[in-house]
């Protein structure tokens, strides 16, 4: 049985600005409506402490308010509880969302496509954050928002790679000095992030060879983030956390902490707050510098003081 959270309040019809404010804290509980000033919310949502606070405030204010705390007294009722919280028709509406967007996106410009996915993102990240009972409709939300992400980033990046299955093997940075590394022209997050991982912490002395043509890789190169490349995505890791992983980098808070983000950029998946600002300055720099070499270059710098803000910022 799930714990319940009851909240019962009366609040005065004036002034009506406490009424507004409570209602406003009210929605962003996400919890449901029992009857008229009766409220209920499980105890285990992550709007728990804010709901609690709501008893506390109101009465505060002079108002009449009880939290109670309880389980429903029997599989029917507990079943009408959680009706109230279900989603589904909020996820039904996502998927019409991302129907309309993929049919828009295949006439809109490059800025278009990037508000609309991040729109996408918010929507959805709305709708996970009140189902307190995830299941199937939200998983296939998740999913399809991620369908649609890889099928943008092909259309923007061609070659993106197909996800490779098995176990990441541990190596020795000492092994790989000197090499060359190589991947697709015009990197993209990843593959910035992946260089300057390389850079800093694998390779002291590596030479980047951006290729037109992954087919024409050299079989001296080390090729990263692209189909039967050396280092590409295994599983759910994007390249930046499978090369993290090979070289038990991913250890450290602030290359954790950026994979996540570059993950987010990249694929998709748990958002994270630093993510638009990172993209937006990455197209920044791709417009900037035409030549491969000089994008990695002022990328560098970047990358730096993203690594040293995200690990210093517990």
């Amino acid at each position: 049985m799930t714990n319940w959270l009851i909240l019962t309040a009366t609040l005065p019809t004036t002034p009506s600005g406490l009424r507004v404010r409570i209602w406003r804290a009210l929605k962003a509980t996400h919890c449901a409506t029992l009857r008229e000033g009766v409220y209920i919310l499980p105890a285990q949502a992550g709007t728990a402490p804010d709901f609690k606070a709501l008893d506390v405030a109101i009465r505060a204010a002079g108002a009449q308010s009880h939290l109670l705390a309880l389980t429903a007294r029997d599989g029917a009722q507990e079943a009408v509880f959680r009706a109230l919280f279900d989603r589904s028709e909020r996820h039904g509406g996502f998927m019409q969302s991302l129907k309309e967007a993929r049919k828009a996106f295949k006439s809109a410009a490059d800025v278009e496509v990037r508000k609309g996915m991040r729109a996408l993102e918010l929507e959805l990240q709305g709708i996970l954050a009140a189902d307190f009972f995830p299941g199937k409709a939200g998983e296939l939300a998740k999913a399809g928002l991620q369908a649609l992400r890889l099928e943008v980033e092909r259309q923007r990046s061609p070659g993106e790679p197909a996800a490779a299955s098995g176990r990441i093997a541990l190596l020795s940075a000492g092994d790989y000095q000197g090499q060359t590394w190589a991947t697709r022209a015009r990197p993209w997050v990843d593959r910035l992030a992946t260089a300057w991982l390389v850079q800093r912490f694998v390779d002291k002395r590596p030479t980047f060879l951006w290729l037109a043509d992954t087919r024409k890789c050299p079989k001296r190169a080390l090729g990263f983030d692209f189909d039967k490349a050396t280092f590409t995505h295994v599983g759910e890791r994007v390249t930046f956390e499978v090369v993290a992983a090979s070289f038990a980098l991913d250890k450290d808070a602030g290359i954790q902490r950026l994979g996540e983000l570059v993950h987010a950029i990249d694929i998709g998946g748990v958002p994270v707050d630093e993510a638009p600002g990172l993209e937006l300055l990455i197209r920044g720099l791709q417009a900037q510098h035409p030549d491969d070499n000089a994008l990695l270059a002022a990328a560098i710098p970047v990358f730096d003081a993203l690594y040293l803000a995200l690990r210093t910022s517990e």
